[in-house]
């Protein structure tokens, strides 16, 4: 009788060690996504912080361009001539920056041409859409309309190609531009270094 009660002490001495060990695992578990809640939520923050702030600056030199622009006396028509060479008239459409800079955040999704969610394509047609040009949702047929234009010649508003010709986003000036990346990204504001650089196709400017 004895040595039952002793055993039965024994296991209910096991089971609280056992209970106190599971609430000393699940609060160190909760410990734990507290604080990789906690910096995730601060790199959200900061990253919002770095496209907003990106954001102002390229307005900031789109209204600037805009208004050296202006100022040109430039001829009309789709290209004016420079001695033999021929170069692309002044961008019309500097203002689609600001316009696509509301979609800052919207989600990628493949065949995406609405707030709901953009693909690259399906997002600088739904922009230029807000002026009153038509675009296609494409690429490959997005690189035959307007004219070519250099790089260092580029403009806020002009169209930027990559990867073949498989990826488009909109110049914003200051060698950046945005766009709808790929799937498990939102519309962003990239940097034209790096990849993008090496992967660079050309860019058109739409005249009409």
């Amino acid at each position: 009788m004895r040595h039952a009660k002793t055993v039965q002490t024994h296991l209910v001495a096991q089971r609280a060690a056992a209970k106190q060990q599971v609430a000393a695992e699940v609060a160190h578990e909760q410990r734990l996504y507290s604080s990789v809640k906690t910096e995730l939520n601060q790199l959200i923050v900061q990253q919002r912080a770095r496209q907003l702030a990106a954001a102002r600056a390229a307005q900031a030199r789109v209204a600037a361009q805009s208004a050296a622009i202006s100022q040109q006396q430039t001829g009309f028509g789709v290209s004016a001539s420079v001695g033999t060479a021929s170069v692309a008239p002044p961008s019309q459409y500097t203002g689609v920056v600001g316009i696509a800079m509301r979609y800052l955040g919207v989600p990628y999704v493949w065949g995406g041409s609405s707030p709901a969610g953009f693909d690259c394509s399906g997002f600088v047609m739904y922009v230029y859409a807000q002026v009153g040009v038509s675009l296609p949702h494409y690429t490959g047929a997005q690189w035959a309309m307007g004219v070519p234009v250099a790089r260092n010649d580029l403009e806020p508003g002009d169209l930027v190609f990559f990867d073949g010709i498989g990826h488009v986003g909109i110049y914003i000036g200051g060698n950046e531009f945005i766009h709808a990346p790929h799937s498990g990204t939102v519309v962003q504001i990239s940097s034209m270094t790096g990849w993008y650089a090496a992967e660079y196709d050309g860019a058109r400017r739409i005249t009409g």
